[in-house]
């Protein structure tokens, strides 16, 4: 009777396994997350929608040998990505968040500072930010509390490309309007580089 009794309270094997591989799948996901956030900043939506998109299997490059040999190429056969379940990546996204490592705010004021470094507007990075999944209302404020005068950006961005003085006559002005027009930046600071900096 006891042999009965320890034998139901024990769990099924099958119970087990399903339950150590729901177990592997988000401990996968969780190292997913850590290396794409350990390579770069990510916003909820980009790390979510990359966590969704199963990873592509590793498969060696074939040799000179089997590609010589047309059996061996019969017998690989590329294995299909694992399935990604929804419920696991958002455990996955509330975890990084508990744990400080995305945070969509911090993310735009970085993304801001080092897009503006290489020379991008305003406009350009917040086409950028909202492509990247990241709410308006974030950026907008993102945008108004940093540090960058657009302005002095563009200045600086037009003497780099088209020397000092920069050109006055209309066919040359109209080139820097359009370069600076495609780095992102607004046109009135485009017309404050004439303007305000005049010597």
């Amino acid at each position: 009777m006891t042999q009965d009794n320890e034998q139901h309270d024990a769990p099924s094997s099958l119970f087990s396994t399903l339950e150590d591989d729901r177990a592997k799948k988000l401990n996968n996901l969780i190292a997913r997350a850590m290396r794409l956030l350990g390579q770069r900043d990510h916003g909820e939506a980009e790390l979510r929608r990359k966590l969704l998109t199963p990873p592509q299997p590793f498969s060696r490059p074939s040799s000179y040998k089997a590609r010589q040999n047309p059996d061996a190429r019969r017998q690989a056969t590329p294995k299909e990505p694992e399935e990604i379940c929804p419920d696991q990546v958002e455990q996955v996204i509330a975890y990084c968040y508990e744990h400080h490592w995305l945070d969509d705010a911090k993310f735009a004021e970085r993304y801001i500072a080092g897009r503006s470094n290489r020379g991008l507007g305003a406009q350009r990075i917040r086409s950028e930010l909202t492509q990247k999944g990241v709410d308006k209302e974030v950026i907008t404020e993102a945008l108004e509390n940093c540090e960058v005068d657009w302005c002095t950006k563009a200045y600086e961005l037009a003497t780099h490309k088209f020397g000092q003085p920069l050109p006055t006559e209309w066919k040359e002005k109209s080139k820097v309007l359009r370069y600076l027009l495609y780095r992102g930046f607004f046109q009135e600071e485009i017309q404050s580089i004439y303007r305000d900096f005049e010597d």
